[in-house]
């Protein structure tokens, strides 16, 4: 294996665009009426082209993928796929918000059509939808020897689809806490830090349900791969005290790093590669994996149901196993890279920044910071109705 690269740094990155709103959307499909919408799993594949029809169609976020600094359209790591396997990429950058898309396409999946992609990339808690409605297909782990061998254990195994038959994270995060250290005076080690005296009006929650609950559930103590509905209300009763007492100054998408970097917040739930950008110009903003835990999240590929491509997309999937692949785009987009092994490729970059990246918790977390992190049960369908309502009248949505 070449362990010898030197991989730009991504002068931009993509920014989380999650939204809550598709609730109702999703209470139609699953609520009443989710045998109407799930796909048997004998009904979810469609003859495969892969063999003669050397293509595919990959719909993933904007700013999500390598660039080449010289040529904004070259895609380093999808270009060496091409011309190893001869096999063309149709990349489109569609996803915008993960609700959005999922109205997007649930039309065609929930009538048992063709999407006209072969591989998406959505959030995990929106992967979750998907698995449980039988739209999308298990992959051939036969064909995915670096998928098996170098995907992150602390991801193997989530809730809604364990053992990872059906989705396979494409770049990982934290939820945790971010601060402004030289202004605030002080560190934060905890979440109940955030109803501190000397932070009234100077926090923001992230304003998605699906975003925000986790880490908020951690800091009193859940593990949140199993919480409960009164983990949740007890949550809910403690941010709604929160906002009579005036602690919280606002909820937010990902406009919290506005507040913070321009000092009107002083301490925010925030996402972790977010953060690592924040910090290239300001050494100040620090975040934090509280002590009692954060939240691990991914961003997941997926194969939709009667995808024509689908063998071609197992092996783009395993293409960016393999470790050096891995690197060069960890070193690119600065997320929590789901394959360990690439902290080793990075290492041994003869760039000194490049290398330095290694080093970087945020995107190879250290053993300690790996204990406390846990990958939240997903909000079923029959409890989204009944949250959602809650937790959007706390927040204002």
């Amino acid at each position: 294996m070449s362990r010898n690269p030197s991989f730009p740094r991504a002068v931009s990155r993509r920014s989380l665009l999650r939204g809550a709103g598709g609730a109702a959307a999703l209470a139609a499909l699953t609520g009443c009426g989710v045998r109407a919408a799930y796909v048997q799993p004998g009904d979810r594949g469609a003859a495969d082209l892969s063999a003669e029809d050397k293509r595919l169609t990959w719909s993933n976020w904007p700013l999500y993928i390598d660039t080449d600094d010289e040529d904004a359209a070259a895609r380093p790591t999808l270009d060496a796929f091409e011309r190893e396997t001869g096999i063309s990429v149709d990349y489109v950058e569609e996803i915008n918000d993960n609700d959005e898309f999922f109205g997007k396409v649930s039309p065609a999946l929930m009538n048992h059509q063709q999407t006209g992609r072969d591989l998406i990339v959505i959030s995990d808690w929106m992967c979750a939808r998907f698995v449980r409605l039988g739209w999308v297909q298990e992959m051939d782990r036969a064909a995915q020897p670096h998928v098996t061998r170098y995907l992150d254990p602390l991801l193997r195994s989530p809730a809604f689809d364990p053992g990872r038959m059906c989705s396979v994270p494409w770049q990982s995060g934290i939820t945790g806490i971010a601060y402004n250290r030289r202004k605030l005076g002080r560190e934060i080690r905890s979440v109940s830090e955030l109803w501190a005296d000397d932070l009234r009006g100077r926090v923001t929650l992230l304003s998605g349900l699906d975003e925000a609950f986790a880490l908020l559930m951690q800091g009193n103590g859940v593990d949140v791969t199993r919480w409960t509905a009164d983990d949740f209300h007890q949550v809910c009763d403690e941010v709604e005290k929160q906002v009579g007492r005036g602690q919280i100054r606002r909820f937010t998408g990902n406009d919290y790093t506005k507040d913070l970097v321009g000092g009107d917040v002083l301490a925010c739930q925030a996402y972790s590669g977010d953060v690592i950008q924040l910090q290239a110009d300001n050494p100040d903003i620090r975040f934090v994996v509280p002590e009692e835990g954060a939240e691990l999240w991914a961003e997941s590929l997926m194969i939709p149901d009667l995808a024509r491509h689908k063998a071609n997309a197992e092996k783009l999937i395993d293409h960016y196993y393999r470790p050096e692949v891995a690197a060069e785009l960890a070193a690119w987009v600065n997320y929590v890279c789901p394959v360990p092994a690439a902290q080793a490729v990075l290492a041994d970059s003869d760039d000194e920044e490049t290398a330095a990246l290694a080093e970087n918790p945020l995107i190879f977390p250290d053993p300690a910071m790996r204990g406390r992190l846990a990958i939240a049960r997903d909000i079923t369908s029959t409890e989204r109705l009944e949250f959602a309502k809650r937790w959007n009248a706390i927040a204002g949505l």
